[in-house]
């Protein structure tokens, strides 16, 4: 990547004219089954984007209630666009409600009420364990929403981890969903970036809002370099990281004092608790860090593991036995 960065031919992208950033989102939309992509910084500016772009101020943007776009974003659609954000529950494996998804999609025409306009799928779902979504709910989610006529925006951050999960195509997940936004790092391990995918006219009305953001770029090919990289050489490897992952919670299962949470299939992601209080988690982050592995809690007593490019078997087996030592020394045995 830092050699193709280095080589990459440039030009000012706020006027189309960068040919490594052209062809990336090109690629990328040819990846997706979408008319046009457009290259943006992060995936949070990608999603903030696309709900500028399909809700006006004042109407509803329906979303689970523990998806990134809700958790996450700071609030970003709301403080930027007058976008109400309406969340629904979300399943153990990221599904969204249906009986509280149709309630919101079919809400009464009544001028005290928002009214709905857009919803918004993620997958894989970060706070569910990083679980692949199925296919048929995507279908029939998206389904529901044209009943209604209301888009559907996809934060597939980690599409290709679903695609390989589910033995699809990014294309195909990509199919139940107006448009989508992927991400160029995490897992495609480049140093920055994501792509919005949709329409034509779609990307054409969004690119106004990247500049409205500030996300106007110029020589931006230095980053779609490293997204071409990414697109054609770091997808397929991706199984690599579930297989590591899976590893992983194995491990940490035999760790007396901490507690997997099951997923009914994994990708890269392990979520697990620590027995105890917020102060025996900072212990324990601290004695896994005097051990070389760095870690912290999102939630109390919550950890995050994600593995991806660069963290080897080796690195799992020794990630493993540093948790087993500092559990131990947390809980005194």
């Amino acid at each position: 990547m830092r050699e193709a960065i280095a080589r990459a031919d440039l030009g000012d992208d706020v006027y189309g004219e960068d040919p490594t950033v052209n062809r990336l989102e090109r690629t990328a939309a040819a990846r997706m089954g979408k008319e046009a992509g457009l290259l943006v910084s992060s995936g949070t500016m990608g999603n903030l984007i696309a709900l500028l772009t399909h809700s006006a101020r004042g109407t509803k943007a329906i979303v689970g209630n523990q998806s990134h776009t809700y958790c996450y974003e700071a609030g970003g659609a709301s403080a930027l666009g007058g976008i109400v954000l309406a969340p629904i529950s979300n399943g153990d494996g990221g599904e969204l409600d249906l009986d509280e998804l149709t309630a919101e999609i079919f809400t009464p025409q009544d001028d005290h009420f928002a009214m709905p306009s857009l919803v918004v799928l993620e997958n894989t779902h970060n706070r569910c364990g990083g679980s692949p979504v199925k296919l048929s709910h995507m279908a029939e989610v998206h389904e529901l929403a044209q009943r209604r006529s209301l888009a559907t925006h996809l934060d597939g951050a980690r599409i290709f981890n679903a695609a390989i999960a589910l033995e699809t195509s990014a294309k195909e997940i990509a199919s139940y969903a107006d448009t989508v936004t992927f991400c160029l790092s995490k897992g495609l391990a480049c140093p920055v970036g994501s792509v919005l995918c949709g329409s034509k006219d779609f990307i054409g009305r969004a690119h106004r809002i990247r500049k409205l953001l500030g996300g106007g770029m110029r020589q931006a090919g230095i980053i779609a370099a490293a997204g071409l990289v990414a697109l054609n050489t770091m997808v397929d490897r991706l199984a690599e990281d579930h297989q590591n992952a899976r590893a992983l919670a194995q491990g940490l299962t035999l760790v007396a004092g901490l507690n997997v949470r099951p997923v009914a299939q994994r990708t890269n992601m392990v979520h697990f608790d620590l027995d105890g209080d917020a102060a025996s988690a900072g212990r324990f982050a601290n004695a896994m860090k005097d051990r070389g592995v760095l870690i912290s809690a999102r939630e109390s007593t919550s950890f995050r593991a994600v593995t991806h490019y660069g963290i080897s078997r080796a690195d799992i087996d020794r990630a493993v036995a540093a948790a087993s030592e500092a559990a131990a020394e947390v809980f005194g045995d």
